[in-house]
């Protein structure tokens, strides 16, 4: 099995675009996205100043975290050692433009499904060269076997100094620059200007931070040189996801809290425990599946995540644990219609657990995110779960302004028992340092444009909740007083989860790849 990889020699390249131009022509790719592209940089202070080019693309990463985290194997690893796509298999998730570090796939308008360089695989395969490299009048681009000592790829790598892009991702990407500005292949080192660029104007869907002349603000610190072209790349997901996380937190959720009320001895609350919060679980559940099956490109291929499931990918699995949790809510629902004190006490821990784990399962998912930096950190699972509490006892507090809810204090020292871990975790989470990646995003999210929904979330999903619910307890009971400070505090609590959710997944999504 070979190994083949590309050369780009930023030295002999001279911005002709030629290599993008054959590459659409090649692939019949659509206006606004690209397999291949350009990227111009200018560093200096005039006089003294050099723009610079490199070439933007899929990187065939060794480890390729876009094919670990597709839940069809749409995205795989060919003879040759290319990783290809294959359209029919593709449900259009979106979740592999997260996971690459290079920003380096796409959803074609055309077909609904990702697409990305595949180093002309088809031509490969008849002993042709790409398209990008035999029009590339400088022979900038060079492709052969990295597993051969005798290539002339292997050889230009052996004997010249060399670099790659986010080598700290550990992807092993098999796309190696010769004579590039490292601030060319970090696009946090470089910035748009408040101009614009030479062919457009600075705008939402050129996530970069403008620089405003005679001014360096925070976010700017390490920025080295301009960013005068580039392509652009939206953000991936969107309302449909952070919506997704808060259907499920409420749905497990409020199976934890029915697990507390048997284990509290109240398995004989036929209306609340046995029938309402199964049913609320169930609801929420089917609301998240619609979520999830509408957010995809390729939605009535949903099934494939079951046919053609992938069990490297996170999204697999997180369709087994849903499924499982949907069983055992419908068991619970069964024994509350029959009035079983026995079964009940028998699915606490099942339910307990499952609904832990549909809350929780996203963590391992955005980890798989590889790009977005954001995501990667080890408090997102505590948080889910602290968030699952949250909603559940929200549920159950809402519940109780029409239901007769037992033990109603439990539940509000459940609430602030999560509310108060939220508040921590928020607060570890924006003083916490990581990668430049994680500074410019939490920055994004604390100070930025996405700020109002985050402290919104706060103030709204954790502070007055938490004030409200105090307050309740010192009333205390069935009290009307404390039933109603109750439901408002269900109620601001699900609604700031939902603005707090939102500022994460697009935080996570602003810092530029490429």
């Amino acid at each position: 099995m070979t190994k083949l990889g590309f050369l780009l020699d930023s030295d002999n390249c001279i911005g002709c675009h030629a290599c993008t131009v054959a590459c659409k022509s090649e692939h019949d790719v659509p206006l606004g996205v690209n397999r291949t592209w350009v990227k111009y940089i200018e560093t200096g202070t005039f006089p003294d100043v050099a723009r610079k080019f490199n070439v933007m693309r899929c990187n065939q990463c060794e480890d390729a975290p876009c094919m670990a985290i597709c839940p069809t194997s749409a995205l795989f690893r060919s003879d040759n050692g290319v990783v290809d796509f294959q359209d029919d298999d593709c449900i259009g998730c979106k979740s592999c433009m997260n996971a690459c570090p290079y920003d380096a796939l796409y959803i074609n308008p055309e077909t609904n499904t990702a697409h990305k360089c595949n180093m002309c695989n088809h031509r490969l395969e008849q002993d042709l060269e790409p398209s990008c490299q035999i029009v590339c009048p400088t022979e900038a681009i060079i492709i052969g076997d990295l597993d051969d000592p005798t290539s002339k790829i292997s050889q230009m790598i052996s004997r010249n100094d060399v670099a790659v892009r986010a080598p700290e991702q550990n992807t092993k990407p098999k796309v190696f620059y010769k004579g590039a500005d490292q601030a060319a292949l970090d696009p946090t080192r470089t910035a748009i200007a408040n101009d614009g660029m030479i062919w457009a104007d600075t705008t939402d869907q050129h996530p970069s931070v403008p620089v405003t002349l005679g001014k360096k603000p925070v976010e700017m610190d390490g920025v080295v040189a301009r960013t005068a072209y580039t392509t652009k790349h939206k953000p991936t997901w969107g309302q449909m996801v952070s919506g997704y996380l808060v259907t499920k937190a409420i749905a497990g959720g409020a199976m934890l809290i029915a697990a507390l009320q048997v284990l509290l001895g109240h398995a004989d609350a036929q209306g609340t425990v046995g029938v309402m919060a199964p049913l609320v679980g169930l609801i929420f559940l089917g609301i998240t599946s619609a979520l999830l099956i509408g957010d995809l490109k390729q939605p009535t291929r949903f099934y494939y995540l079951l046919t053609k499931g992938n069990w490297t990918s996170w999204l697999v699995k997180g369709a087994y644990v849903l499924m499982a949790f949907s069983i055992v809510t419908g068991l619970w629902f069964i024994g509350g219609i029959l009035e079983s004190e026995s079964f009940l006490k028998v699915l606490a821990i099942p339910a307990a657990l499952t609904g832990a784990a549909v809350a929780g399962y996203t963590a391992f998912l955005f980890a798989q995110c590889e790009g977005r930096d954001l995501w990667q950190t080890p408090l997102l699972l505590p948080m889910l779960l602290a968030r699952a509490v949250t909603a559940g006892a929200a549920t159950w507090l809402i519940a109780d302004a029409v239901l007769d809810v037992r033990s109603p204090d439990a539940i509000r020292w459940a609430l602030v028992g999560g509310v108060v871990a939220v508040l921590a975790l928020s607060w570890m989470e924006t003083v916490s340092h990581g990668s430049r990646h994680v500074e410019l995003a939490v920055h994004e999210m604390v100070k930025g444009k996405h700020s109002q929904m985050f402290w919104g979330g706060i103030i709204f999903g954790a502070i007055v909740p938490l004030v409200l619910t105090i307050f309740a307890l010192t009333i205390g009971g069935s009290d009307a007083g404390a039933v109603s400070l109750g439901t408002f505090a269900g109620i601001f609590a699900l609604v700031g989860m939902f603005l707090s959710e939102t500022a994460f997944v697009r935080a996570g999504q602003s810092v530029p790849l490429s």
